[in-house]
């Protein structure tokens, strides 16, 4: 069983920044993948960006390219995911998930943090 507890959500002005963290725990394998969603009010989920743990990479969204980064701390088994120059369309319950590298589904899941952005 692999748990997953973000923190780090809030409320921010358009244009500022936040830092989420995801700290994990539980039985992980070598290699799995840490993924960042997104839900906003009466919107689906959406994928936000994910990192590959072993070696470290990232991909993204269009739309939050160039704004968002996800990094990892192997020490601390905790994943970041940096927001910066956040627009108010970012406004959203934000997720970590868990999946190992050889599946498409996301198994282990966080409970959720928000962030609000003001105009």
């Amino acid at each position: 069983q692999v748990q997953l507890v973000e923190s780090g959500g809030g409320l921010v002005q358009a244009g500022g920044s936040l830092r989420l963290s995801c700290v994990v725990s539980g039985r992980t394998s070598s290699s799995y993948v840490i993924g960042w969603f997104r839900q906003a009010p009466g919107k689906e989920r959406e994928f936000v960006g994910r990192i590959y743990w072993n070696a470290g990479t990232s991909d993204y969204v269009d739309s939050v390219k160039g704004r968002f980064t996800i990094s990892r701390d192997n020490a601390k088994n905790t994943a970041y995911l940096q927001m910066n120059s956040l627009k108010p369309e970012d406004t959203a319950v934000y997720s970590c998930a868990a999946r190992e590298i050889m599946v498409t589904t996301y198994k282990y899941w966080g409970q959720g943090t928000q962030v609000t952005v003001s105009s």
